[in-house]
């Protein structure tokens, strides 16, 4: 297995895990137990028969105060539902409450599993929503460099403010979710500091998406860290990080998800 490779719990903050006091707890116990990182779902609404949803930010503070060296955040953030201006206040505020431990995990979103679009009045062109991903990912960076933003696209303006304070990291790193296959999250990802491919069936495809992204970043330097990020079952690490994975991810099913089954994976302590 990789000498490298990291190991994250990953939960969805749904029924017995709305509670960020107990989410935080779980956090806190993943850090004495030794893992990496401590990562939540960002959603607004599930289907049937999950019931109560947490605010993945609210509990992520939560998070952050309860623990020093986990890395954490939203795995993954649909950036097109949410203001990429109150999205910067948030995340430099986080980072520098947590002393810089945040990752924002970013994506397109799916209405599929709980018409958090169709619901709400949001986006449900995933084309569209790929151009508001793409013009918050423009803005985000420049917001955390304290330089001032002056933008005017398609879908925001920010018109000349300057986001202060600034995040402890020099830049928040942006990890960015994809199906395997789908070009456009790779070159995207190529653009930032790792990729996230979802619902993964093979090693194989890791190992090709490796293979996509060494070119697209062939003239990047070679000692600028990037992550190759992995939900699976833990009898499968190992293959996974052979094939390049240097994140795991735990993948819990939501439905019927108590926080006896978490604490059980997190005493069995991290992959590595």
């Amino acid at each position: 297995m990789n000498a490298t490779l990291r190991s994250a719990v990953w939960v969805p903050l749904f029924d017995a895990l709305s509670d960020p006091l107990a989410v935080a707890r779980l956090a806190a116990r993943a850090e004495d137990a030794g893992w990496h990182g401590f990562f939540v779902w960002d959603h607004v609404n599930w289907r049937a028969p999950i019931t109560s949803v947490a605010d993945p930010w609210v509990t992520l503070t939560a998070i952050a105060t309860a623990t020093e060296s986990l890395t954490f955040g939203p795995m993954v953030t649909p950036l097109a539902r949410r203001r990429p201006v109150k999205v910067a206040r948030e995340t430099a505020t986080l980072d520098r409450l947590s002393g810089g431990r945040l990752v924002l995990g970013a994506g397109l979103g799916d209405d599929r599993f709980g018409n958090e679009f169709s619901k709400t009045g949001d986006e449900l062109d995933a084309r569209v929503r790929g151009e508001m991903l793409d013009e918050a990912l423009t803005i985000l960076p420049t917001a955390w460099s304290g330089q001032p933003v002056r933008h005017r696209g398609r879908h925001y303006t920010v018109d000349d403010i300057t986001f202060l304070p600034r995040p402890v990291q020099p830049t928040i790193p942006i990890w960015i979710a994809g199906f395997p296959g789908n070009a456009v999250p790779l070159r995207r990802a190529a653009r930032f500091h790792g990729y996230f491919p979802v619902n993964l069936e093979s090693p194989d495809q890791v190992a090709h998406a490796v293979g996509v992204l060494h070119t697209l970043r062939k003239n990047r330097a070679p000692t600028e860290p990037f992550d190759i990020v992995v939900a699976c079952p833990r009898p499968d690490v190992a293959a996974y990080a052979d094939a390049g994975a240097t994140w795991w991810l735990t993948d819990f099913e939501p439905e019927a998800l108590k926080i006896s089954r978490i604490r059980a994976v997190i005493d069995d302590g991290p992959a590595c």
